[in-house]
């Protein structure tokens, strides 16, 4: 088996990897370290979140860069500052034994005259997010004239996050580099453009197929209506007694209202999203890495960047409309090699969603049966007795209170204890499943042709059939709805549907098919929620533009 001496790692930094436990290296690693030591070949990493890629390209860049030299040399991009500060903690764990290799962060949310004066100290290295390094380019607090190295390390999250502007004008201010290093969890097209542009014939080098889960985490779903979806996820966190995840959900609204809800019933949660301050985020945070919470509930957008190790579980309380953010999702939890869980809540129209997200993961989803309020009851008993038994009574001067104990319960049996311990523990779980509904859905789901069939006759038509209350188990009382917004105001599919949706606050299972051009775009909805969706939108404004919702079929 490969080692990291083996790869041609300097001895100093081999020693600092002994330090840590790694012995051996990662896919990731094995690949792209060779090729990154020679300093002057551009390269593509394409592989997922937590398969070691920091050490991938900073080991590298460590045995590179020349000690003496007391200017910057390497730059590395990250889309946010909590994933900053990670790779800055991990690059100081393997410089350990380089004396004088001196690494800076800079981000936004902070004093930026700290970091200025961090800079003007000497640094070889410098690990930035895109708004503050040019922020410090433009006030001439930086120079990047000598840098010889840049790592644009999850280029997709910043693509994604609208950052291509930003990269575009740093590579323009780093003119001397000797080479650029890629790396992404997936491949979209706005990846592979940067990558064109900017590279000069680049090694690409995947581990795994683009696009797909990580063979560590278990992917399973979970059937049930819409009204129910909130529900769902209760009892899933109450069956899984010692669950450590992220709840990823569409909007900040769902997050706030979902972490509101929980919190009263008082679960440890908190949320995460753009409305907080970075200070109010650093709090959150803290206090999840701590495990002071227990779940963490965010939006993708907030999640981006975030980089915790041994999450459980990650539950996606709506799917995403993007193979790729799945990917993004599910990466959280079965990082460098432990085992996951990936757990998706979908409506029964979102059935034929979810298998094409599988295919495109190419892992296998499970379906599981949304457990009974005894089975939670069950499985709770039995997770408070273990805790019970597991108990650490050697510290503590317990046995000064154990005559005082035997003889106050010289009267009660052993058993009667256990059943008082019990019913203080599990009281309210007990009144609250007493009489638990079930809340599967037995969803009949056609086979692959049928629904081959029906895609291609939904293309022709523009329009779903009569037959898609029988196929989504939704009421097929469906009506389409003309707007006069596409994607030349800036919009692609999945930030339209949030866009619409924000101001309608309407759910997304009222929705159906979506179809966007230039300058228009049509929308299915339940006819049920047409007039709430017309009288949000309609007559409203966007960037200037009077936006114009109605009944696509009374259009003359």
């Amino acid at each position: 088996m490969m080692t990291f001496e083996g790869l041609g790692i300097d001895a100093r930094l081999i020693q600092a990897t002994d330090e840590l436990g790694f012995v051996n290296p990662t896919p990731i690693q094995e690949k792209a370290i060779p090729v990154l030591l020679s300093g002057t070949t551009d390269f593509v990493g394409l592989a997922q979140t937590g398969t070691g890629k920091t050490a991938a390209f900073g080991l590298p860049l460590l045995q590179l860069i020349n000690i003496s030299d007391k200017f910057p040399q390497a730059l590395i991009v990250c889309p946010t500052r909590e994933l900053c500060m990670q790779i800055v903690k991990e690059v100081e764990l393997f410089k350990k034994h380089l004396k004088g290799m001196n690494v800076v962060a800079v981000y936004g949310g902070t004093s930026i005259t700290m970091q200025i004066r961090d800079l003007r100290r000497g640094v070889q290295i410098i690990v930035a997010t895109p708004g503050r390094l040019i922020d410090l380019i433009e006030r001439k607090a930086i120079d990047l004239e000598q840098i010889k190295y840049v790592v644009l390390d999850e280029a997709d999250e910043m693509l994604n996050m609208g950052f291509r502007d930003d990269i575009e004008f740093i590579l323009k201010n780093t003119p001397k580099r000797e080479s650029t290093w890629l790396f992404s969890a997936t491949m979209p097209p706005e990846v592979r453009q940067v990558s064109k542009r900017y590279m000069q014939n680049p090694i690409e080098v995947t581990v795994g197929k683009v696009n797909t889960g990580n063979a560590s985490i278990d992917h399973q779903y979970y059937v049930t209506s819409a009204q129910h979806r909130y529900e769902t996820l209760k009892r899933i966190i109450d069956f899984t007694p010692g669950i450590y995840g992220i709840i990823f959900t569409r909007t900040k609204l769902d997050a706030q209202e979902i972490t509101e809800r929980l919190t009263r019933e008082g679960y440890d949660i908190d949320a995460l999203h753009g409305d907080l301050t970075q200070a109010q985020r650093d709090k959150v945070m803290g206090q999840f890495r701590e495990r002071t919470l227990q779940l963490l509930i965010a939006t993708d957008v907030a999640a981006r960047g975030i980089d915790v190790k041994d999450i459980s579980h990650v539950i996606n309380y709506e799917l995403p409309d993007d193979v790729e953010v799945y990917t993004h999702r599910s990466g959280r939890t079965g990082r460098a090699g432990s085992q996951g869980i990936c757990m998706s809540i979908v409506h029964s129209r979102e059935i034929f969603k979810l298998k094409q997200i599988e295919r495109m993961v190419a892992q296998p989803f499970h379906k599981l049966d949304i457990p009974a309020g005894k089975d939670v009851c069950r499985k709770q008993f039995f997770y408070f007795m273990d805790k019970l038994l597991q108990t650490d009574v050697s510290h503590g001067d317990y046995e000064t209170y154990v005559p005082m104990l035997q003889e106050k319960f010289a009267d009660v049996t052993k058993e009667e204890v256990l059943k008082r311990v019990a019913a203080m523990e599990f009281d309210r779980f007990l009144k609250y499943y007493e009489n638990a509904e079930d809340l599967n859905v037995r969803a009949t789901v056609r086979d692959s042709r049928d629904r081959a069939t029906f895609s291609r006759d939904d293309r022709e038509q523009g329009r779903r059939r009569d037959t898609r209350g029988t196929e989504f188990g939704g009421s097929g009382d469906y009506m389409r709805l003309f707007v006069n917004l596409g994607t030349k105001d800036g919009f692609y599919k999945a930030s339209f549907l949030q866009f619409i949706l924000d101001m309608s606050e309407l759910k997304k299972e009222v929705l159906g098919r979506i179809d966007m051009k230039d300058m228009n775009s049509w929308v299915e909805i339940e006819k049920s929620a047409a007039p709430k969706m017309i009288k949000a939108v309609d007559g409203k404004t966007y960037k200037g533009r009077r936006i114009r919702m109605n009944d696509a079929n009374s259009r003359g």
